[in-house]
């Protein structure tokens, strides 16, 4: 009788454990969801896409072309800019966008917008393939 429970046991924790390796590990793959603001304001977005890699899909224009160009350049087209840095004054357009997901097994959450000089520049860096270019849809 214990050795049967100790079996018991010995069964179930091996069960969870590959289910907990199998299921609860990280992921190295690609999902992202973009919403994007027309005029800037508003709860809900004008528009959502969504874009998976590997293989490549999702509601975004060209999803294989978008996924190339995050796998050259990689989470660092989602760093914010250094509040160290200088900006040109220069207004671009109410437009905002949020791109939120994972990139490679890695958590993104990034804000665009085209109030300044340095994010007119951020925002070109990912468009036309993430974000509409200059904010036209």
């Amino acid at each position: 009788m214990a050795m049967r429970a100790v079996l018991t046991i010995a069964v179930t924790c091996a069960v969870l454990v590959a289910c907990s390796t199998a299921s609860g590990g990280p992921t190295n793959g690609t999902s992202l969801r973009v919403a994007f603001w027309e005029d800037g304001t508003g709860a809900n977005p004008d528009r959502v896409w969504t874009l998976r890699c590997d293989p490549a899909a999702g509601s975004l224009q060209r999803p294989a072309l978008a996924c190339q160009r995050l796998s050259a350049v990689g989470l660092k087209l989602f760093a914010p800019i250094s509040p160290k840095v200088v900006c040109t004054e220069i207004y671009g357009g109410p437009q905002r966008a949020r791109v939120t997901g994972m990139v490679e097994g890695k958590r993104v959450w990034a804000n665009f917008s085209r109030t300044n000089g340095c994010n007119i520049e951020r925002w070109a860096k990912v468009s036309p393939w993430l974000l509409p270019p200059g904010g036209v849809t």
